[in-house]
């Protein structure tokens, strides 16, 4: 589905805005802001220097929203999460939106079979490897699959955490084995040494500078630790990244490096090395890029929940709220209330499984009905707990997207 506007401002919707938009919605429902998406992906495209971001769709998990902001100038290309969602995006998708490469090994036979059937698939998918394991895992596959069909596209994944004291010191997140250019160089041929696959490229993901935020509340010795990491983090990786990618061409050509992340655009688009960046995060701005010196998303997806009891004064109660995001458990997981203003968990229940009291001065201002909303601390998962995304420019629905669940997907 195309997505279709009103035709009128694209600014930001305000809260007033979305409720009288909302007004008819049963709760719990989810909103995306139109406007503040699209001056996102506008804003990021701007960071990446000139580069081209490829639109990581874990963080979407909605085709039409995919792409829409594909069409914005200064993208192409969409990074998977699943091979078997990449296969579905590329019979779903239009061609002229780019390429498509699933960002994580995939162990799963009879995709990569199928995969290695489909002559348009395969002209348009690449695949991850880290491990001459996973290049037989694919070989293996496509064997099985007739010696007919068409060759495997293979991306190395070159992992990108800064090691200190010959590796005794480790940050960033151990993604792949394949660390040092040596390394990268010989898994280079081992891929030419299967017929069926052809390498097209080598990515690699900066986790603990894209994805930590350099300007967390709290300690400022912890803030200070957190930036010093990330400089010492930047200038490492660019030399060994530029030696990793060296090594590699001296195999064979490639068609694209791939680094970065919403929160490194601008180091990661200055590497000569690096020939495009992946990026998704942003779009929607979740809560935990509220935290970046160098950028300041605009918030563009909300949840809405309605309050069902008042149990005390500065106490409300709403139904549902357990959206709770992956990683480390810990209050940086949990979604945030930011409207009305002045509402917080509290500290010892937290989001509920079916209920979530809430706490602040706001609360004696709600009644029964009245509609709390909330942002999730990551960005696709909120997708995960709907089947829909309304779609809202200023006051007004402009229409409804349906996420990959509500597309009868589930990828994870």
């Amino acid at each position: 589905m195309t997505i279709r506007t009103t035709g009128k401002s694209t600014a930001p919707a305000t809260f007033d805005q979305l409720q009288r938009a909302t007004a008819e919605l049963r709760p719990p429902f989810a909103v995306v802001d139109l406007g503040a998406l699209r001056a996102n992906a506008e804003r990021m495209a701007a960071r990446a220097g000139g580069k081209p971001i490829r639109l990581a769709s874990k963080s979407l998990r909605c085709r039409p929203l995919i792409e829409d902001v594909l069409r914005t100038p200064g993208y192409r290309g969409i990074m998977a999460f699943t091979l078997p969602e990449a296969l579905w995006l590329a019979r779903t998708t239009d061609e002229s939106l780019g390429d498509i490469l699933v960002a994580y090994p995939c162990a799963d036979a009879s995709s990569l079979r199928e995969l290695a059937t489909d002559e348009r698939a395969a002209a348009r998918i690449a695949v991850m490897a880290d491990s001459v394991e996973h290049l037989d895992l694919i070989a293996a596959a496509a064997r099985d699959a007739g010696a007919d069909g068409p060759r495997v596209r293979v991306c190395l994944d070159l992992d990108a955490s800064l090691r200190l004291l010959g590796g005794r010191i480790h940050l960033g997140m151990r993604r792949s084995p394949m660390h040092d250019p040596d390394a990268a160089g010989a898994l280079a041929r081992a891929v030419l040494a299967r017929p069926r696959l052809r390498l097209v490229g080598v990515m690699s993901y900066e986790g603990q500078i894209a994805g930590l935020g350099d300007n967390q509340p709290g300690s400022p010795l912890m803030r200070a630790g957190v930036r010093l990491m990330q400089r010492l983090s930047t200038q490492e990786l660019r030399i060994r990244r530029a030696a990793a990618v060296r090594a590699v061409q001296d195999v064979a050509p490639l068609e694209f490096v791939n680094g970065g992340g919403t929160g490194s655009l601008e180091s990661t688009s200055s590497e000569d090395a690096v020939t495009e960046l992946g990026a998704g995060s942003g779009i929607y701005a979740p809560r935990l890029f509220d935290h970046y010196r160098a950028f300041t998303p605009l918030p563009a997806a909300y949840f809405a929940l309605t309050v069902v009891r008042r149990p005390a004064r500065g106490h409300v109660t709403v139904l549902g709220g357990g959206w709770i995001a992956s990683g480390p458990a810990g209050a940086d997981r949990l979604p945030t209330p930011v409207f009305p203003r002045g509402l917080r968990l509290v500290g010892t229940e937290g989001a509920g499984e079916v209920q979530t009291p809430l706490v602040g001065d706001a609360a004696d201002t709600l009644r029964l009905g009245d509609r709390v909303w909330f942002r999730h601390a990551k960005a696709g998962e909120l997708c995960e707990r709907v089947d829909r995304l309304h779609l809202v420019e200023g006051d007004r629905i402009v229409g409804e997207a349906p996420t990959y669940r509500g597309e009868g997907h589930a990828f994870l």
